[in-house]
């Protein structure tokens, strides 16, 4: 098995996280997903370059539901002289679209609680007691979750693959590796990417779940690896926190401003 490591988390210094992935070609080293992908190599678009996709009827469906539940909490002014999308009118642009408009006129913290409200929105009462009975936070668990976010979380950061992780000495399959995050490819955002997926994902998690996750965001080629059981830090010690817009891709970027304005509360 080649091993691929990267150094000892800096954002919680007590615990160690290494990836192992399999050979290229081995069969069992890992599950990806390669989300109906349109580019002629089957995999994501150099950065620069949007990745191309085939969409179907469950990515749709889901981009749909999302969407439809984020335009409650978009300015109404915006929305008023627009004609009402009807099911599977919308497409991931749409979808990204709508996201862009929640995040104004809002702090950090309020684009956060939104999506938290979109999410507790879709799950039947007392679901996040009864996942915290199913999935006590486990290595089981843990490798159990990782395993369904490689399919069901396909639609919105496009392929991953579930790879090993080491958290406080304990190697287990509990890492989830995003090749380029397709929400932060066609947001091209960072304060987005922050407030409207990682933090919120993280704490929803961790807090409602009662299963750790934490998310690191590579910006400088779009990746990002998701680690089941690992405790995320607190907002002021994580990295994100410290980092500039895509001052050459974000639509509402500050290229004066050393750190992302949305980040900042």
């Amino acid at each position: 098995m080649v091993v691929l490591s990267f150094q000892p988390v800096q954002l919680i210094p007590t615990t160690s996280l290494q990836r192992r992935r399999g050979a290229s070609g081995g069969r069992g080293t890992c599950a990806t997903i390669r989300c109906g992908i349109a580019e002629p190599s089957g995999e994501p678009a150099p950065l620069g370059q949007k990745t191309k996709y085939n969409d179907g009827f469950f990515e749709k469906a889901f981009m749909t539901l999302f969407a439809r539940k984020m335009e409650i909490y978009a300015p109404k002014a915006a929305d008023s002289n627009k004609k009402k999308k009807g099911w599977f009118d919308y497409d991931y642009e749409s979808f990204v679209d709508v996201s862009k408009s929640v995040i104004l006129g809002r702090n950090r913290l309020q684009q956060q609680q939104v999506v938290r409200e979109v999410l507790l929105s879709m799950l039947p009462p007392g679901a996040p007691a009864q996942f915290r009975k199913l999935f006590p936070p486990t290595k089981w668990a843990a490798e159990f979750n990782a395993a369904l976010t490689v399919p069901f979380f396909h639609w919105l950061v496009g392929p991953s693959e579930v790879v090993e992780v080491e958290i406080d000495g304990l190697k287990q399959r509990s890492g989830v590796h995003i090749k380029k995050c397709r929400y932060l490819e066609n947001s091209g955002c960072v304060g987005m990417c922050v407030n409207m997926c990682k933090i919120p994902t993280q704490d929803f998690f961790t807090n409602e779940f009662g299963l750790p996750l934490t998310m690191i965001p590579n910006f400088e080629d779009m990746s990002c690896e998701m680690v089941y059981g690992q405790v995320p830090p607190p907002f002021e010690e994580d990295p994100v926190s410290k980092q500039p817009c895509y001052a050459d891709i974000c639509s509402i970027a500050n290229p004066n401003s050393t750190v992302c304005p949305k980040l900042q509360a």
